[in-house]
């Protein structure tokens, strides 16, 4: 189940990079490094910190899947045509892909022993890095932190599979309540507006 909701935030991701890179006219290669970045550089930071090969450098789906997309999305000249970033589809699968990614990233701190903080930085990192980082290179502020509870969900959700942890309760069931809350918590902030207070 985790798995599958992985590759649909994968794919969601993609496009999301896409037409980031749509947006400020990028050539092929900046298109490609803004897709690869915003699906895979999350997961690359995450498994860098840890000390382990980052999945993408050793599983060839992850990469086909990618490809395959950004080339239909080319051929059918889909950032061309009407925003589908606001459709429901794709509000729902970028909300699991970032709740999904928020929960792999605190599961493998918690099993390389990481504490609290650990737990959070990988959590958000593997949810948002890619992002963060596609968004710099390309001179932008990051899309995290200036949009509602964006990063503030790949946070709670961290938070939470690290409460299961310190009591026992690592299991199916409990992770996948924590992943339909994360899940309904996006969405309704997504459409409810909500934002974290400015300073």
């Amino acid at each position: 189940m985790f798995e599958i909701a992985e590759y649909i935030g994968i794919i969601a991701f993609a496009m999301s990079g896409f037409f980031v890179a749509a947006r400020n006219h990028l050539d092929l290669l900046g298109t490609l490094v803004s897709v690869f970045l915003t699906a895979f550089g999350g997961g690359v930071m995450r498994d860098v910190i840890v000390n382990k090969t980052p999945y993408t450098f050793s599983h060839d789906a992850p990469a086909i899947i990618v490809f395959t997309l950004m080339l239909l999305m080319i051929l059918f000249r889909l950032h061309r045509k009407e925003s589908i970033e606001n459709k429901i589809w794709f509000i729902l699968s970028d909300s699991i892909g970032l709740v999904s990614f928020s929960i792999g990233g605190a599961l493998v701190a918690l099993e390389t022993g990481l504490n609290m903080t650990g737990v959070l930085a990988l959590s958000f990192i593997t949810a948002v890095g890619g992002g963060i980082a596609r968004d710099v290179i390309i001179n932008e502020v990051p899309f995290v932190f200036k949009t509602g509870f964006y990063g503030t969900v790949a946070l709670l959700t961290g938070l939470l599979i690290y409460m299961l942890d310190r009591f026992n309760m690592i299991h199916f069931y409990p992770i996948a309540m924590v992943f339909v809350l994360g899940v309904g918590l996006r969405m309704t902030a997504y459409y409810k507006k909500w934002s974290v207070p400015l300073v």
